[in-house]
């Protein structure tokens, strides 16, 4: 889910306009010949396309082999097979004190070029410099490619084809599936034990969730997300992830004055407790007040599932791979099974 400022300026967003080919020769031409620029040696030239959530075909000689994607995206597809045709990355993927982002999952960061690593920042001399041949992001509104600034996607897009995936307004196992598709487009098998393995344990952990439910029903679930000055409540109805969530049975607070992209209602502290909740998922992200930030909010600390501490990390954009999603669903059967209604 996109947090408070970057969903403003996502449901901003329009269809993307193409640039010119002198911008693209001008490009190259800065970077000059870094061995970062040189294409890698193609063992085969196998026919590429593949069509996007935009309903846009892109269509290649060969498969792309020099790949640049949203932090979230790189990491998906290392979980479905890919591995060197990953060059290039954008969005959170390092902390301040160098580790990986979590949401980097089992992606090397250190064998790929980070192009920005936080809202906003996208390298352009970067990305010309690594002679993309394709670019991927997730697409929560329709046309918005999610962490391409929209001030300079003029220039970064004719540099490579694009492909974006719905990661809103449908369940989370439908983005999963599309970048299933693409990453075996690229070359991944999917039949590999470590795909068939992850896709085992999810589906395990999405019978878990349903069983936890049955065994404890009534619990209310209240996804939210923390800035200092609001207290945002999540739309289950436009969120992949919680989507799924109501399918397999759970209980979501649905929001009722709606910001504008529907994602969210924006309270003010002195409201939160405007929903009744017996469990809380609270967004896990750099971008957001944790646990300890919160103490010093006073209508925080008196929430029932806050004082009966039943809050549970929630990872708002979460990986969309059988992998990265797996462990999402356990812990929340976890939460469910061991929650007290106090609402």
């Amino acid at each position: 889910m996109p947090d408070a400022l970057s969903a403003r300026r996502l449901s901003r967003r329009g269809l993307f306009a193409a640039g010119s080919a002198a911008t693209l020769a001008t490009l190259l031409a800065a970077c000059g010949q870094d061995d970062a620029a040189k294409p890698v040696t193609r063992k085969e030239s196998v026919p590429w396309s593949f069509t996007d959530d935009r309903n846009q075909k892109v269509d290649a000689a060969a498969r792309p082999s020099r790949v640049v994607a949203f932090t979230g995206v790189a990491a998906a597809l290392v979980d479905f097979g890919l591995d060197k045709q990953l060059v290039g990355v954008f969005g959170e993927t390092r902390r301040a004190d160098g580790t990986a982002e979590p949401q980097a999952g089992d992606l090397n960061v250190e064998a790929v070029q980070i192009l920005g690593n936080t809202w906003g920042e996208f390298s352009l001399e970067k990305y010309a410099a690594l002679r993309p041949d394709l670019l991927v992001t997730h697409m929560y509104d329709p046309g918005a490619l999610w962490y391409v600034p929209d001030e300079s996607k003029d220039k970064i897009l004719p540099l490579a084809p694009s492909v974006a995936i719905t990661t809103a307004r449908v369940p989370m196992t439908k983005p999963i599936e599309r970048y299933a598709a693409l990453a075996e487009s690229l070359g991944a098998d999917l039949s590999a034990k470590k795909v068939t393995d992850a896709r085992a344990r999810f589906d395990a952990a999405a019978e878990a969730v349903r069983q936890a439910v049955k065994a404890n029903p009534g619990i209310k679930v209240m996804a939210c997300s923390g800035s200092p000055d609001l207290f945002y409540v999540s739309n289950p109805k436009v969120s992949t992830d919680l989507m799924y969530f109501a399918e397999l049975g759970v209980d979501i607070v649905v929001p009722t004055k709606l910001e504008a992209g529907d994602y969210f209602e924006a309270l003010s502290w002195e409201n939160t407790g405007k929903f009744p909740a017996d469990l809380l998922l609270l967004d896990n992200r750099g971008t957001a007040l944790q646990p300890k930030d919160l103490t010093a909010k006073p209508t925080w600390q008196q929430l029932p599932a806050v004082k009966a501490n039943q809050v549970t990390p929630w990872d708002a954009v979460p990986r969309f791979s059988y992998a990265g999603a797996a462990p999402l669903l356990e812990n929340l059967a976890t939460a469910i099974r061991n929650a007290k209604k106090v609402s």
